[in-house]
């Protein structure tokens, strides 16, 4: 992998955004150190450290970095759909879009969802599926929800690409003044499933931020982050919002899930924050041992996402089987064991990653095929757009189904309520790969081409 990185990195061409690399892979990166820091295991099960040492919530503004990466996919999209729009009729542009933007996504997620399930199968077949082992199977789907949110980003990113186009921050604005009168509806008039609604304009807004910077329009990043960082205050000192940037056990209000306006805000605080930070790191980039490091690891950051709980509890697991003792959360045992815990869960996650990297990678198109898709594609291109759109909406209820449901119970029928429609982990599985299948021979039918997303 060594030679292939080289050239890659050499290859970069003058014109990229270098920071935005660094910025997924520091936001996922963070995300995957925050899971296996707050996880309290314990051999009774799995709490949150934020709850046992509600003093350490305020970090939660600094690691809760979500945002940013949803902020990034945003700037990613604009630019990898424009680009196709000048290579190609735009009636075949969205089957395209979509198969070249998800495929590096839905490809490693496929095999994560399949290898697991065969497992959890197998497990329960056995008569396993209690303690440690019972919590891994609930919990290791969870980060799923993020897969889901990010494709619901790529299918609304060309009419929402077109509202940017043509109201710029008046398109920000809307979506942030829906989330207003969502939480409104929510907290003064009592409105019953409404807050649900912010799942897409919160994480929507921020999103639109990502098409703001491709167009060079954020130009006072200090202004932003500052009214982020007091909007996002003044809502937590004043309303009904808690401190905590993340979901915490048994809290009657989740800033995550759903998406509140002070997540909205501290998403500003953020993201403005991170602007402040661009010249600094470009020049930090343009050191070839740093630049070679973050296109290593955009490489495979997908793919250690998705198995990184995968190796958390497989520590754990290990610890238990081999005796070794669990100290109390937060006692000065258990802080002492936290960086030998980070190291060994890091080497799996590492482990796993070479075993399954190679389906984070594009698949070329075999010599020819190009051109015959592109006849199939003039053609067919009508036909591609809503197959690939029923494709994603597939594909997002699928995933989103199955980070709530998880793999327990797989044998026993058990279910969760997905916009109050129970579904259980094999329909959510069937949506998910049928969804997926349905995206591809769409993108393969408007003539496009995999290969390394424009950025």
């Amino acid at each position: 992998m060594g030679s292939s990185v080289r050239e890659l990195a050499g290859a970069t061409p003058a014109t990229r955004d270098r920071y935005v690399d660094l910025l997924r892979v520091a936001s996922l990166g963070a995300v995957v150190l925050g899971h296996w820091l707050m996880a309290a295991v314990t051999p009774d099960g799995v709490g949150n450290l934020l709850a046992v040492v509600p003093a350490l919530q305020p970090l939660t503004w600094l690691l809760q970095v979500m945002p940013v990466f949803f902020f990034v996919g945003g700037f990613s999209h604009a630019l990898s759909y424009r680009s196709l729009l000048r290579k190609r009729p735009e009636d075949s542009v969205y089957s395209a879009f979509l198969r070249a933007r998800l495929q590096r996504l839905l490809r490693p997620t496929m095999v994560f969802v399949l290898v697991w399930g065969a497992a959890a199968l197998l497990v329960q077949l056995l008569g396993g599926g209690g303690g440690l082992t019972g919590v891994t199977l609930r919990m290791v789907t969870q980060p799923l929800w993020f897969i889901g949110i990010y494709l619901a980003m790529v299918a609304f990113t060309p009419p929402l690409l077109k509202l940017h186009e043509r109201y710029g921050w008046g398109a920000f604005a809307g979506l942030a003044g829906a989330a207003v009168a969502v939480d409104v509806l929510r907290f003064a008039a009592g409105v019953p499933y409404v807050e649900f609604l912010n799942f897409a304009f919160v994480w929507l807004a921020v999103h639109q931020l990502g098409f703001l910077r491709a167009d060079g329009r954020i130009r006072r990043p200090a202004l932003l982050a500052g009214a982020g960082l007091v909007t996002a205050g003044a809502l937590v000192a004043f309303g009904p919002y808690p401190l905590s940037m993340v979901g915490m056990p048994g809290e009657k209000v989740s800033n995550m899930a759903p998406p509140t306006l002070a997540l909205l805000a501290h998403g500003l605080w953020l993201v403005g924050a991170v602007e402040l930070l661009r010249a600094p790191a470009a020049r930090l980039l343009d050191r070839p041992r740093v630049w070679r490091t973050v296109v290593a690891a955009n490489g495979v950051a997908m793919t250690a996402f998705l198995w990184h709980l995968t190796a958390m509890f497989g520590v754990y697991g290990a610890m238990l089987a081999l005796d070794v003792e669990l100290p109390a959360p937060a006692s000065a045992a258990w802080w002492a064991q936290v960086p030998l815990r980070i190291a060994l869960a890091a080497a799996l996650t590492a482990g796993l990653v070479a075993a399954f990297r190679a389906f984070e990678r594009p698949v070329p198109a075999p010599p020819g095929a190009a051109g015959a898709a592109g006849a199939a594609g003039a053609a067919g291109a009508t036909g591609a757009g809503p197959l690939a759109a029923l494709g994603a909406t597939l594909c997002l209820l699928g995933v989103l189904g199955l980070s709530m449901v998880g793999f327990g119970g797989l044998l026993d029928g058990r279910t969760a309520l997905l916009i109050a429609i129970p579904v259980s982990a094999p329909a959510a599985v069937a949506m998910t790969l049928g969804g997926w299948l349905l995206v591809e021979r769409a993108g393969r039918g408007s003539g496009v081409r995999a290969g390394r997303p424009a950025r």
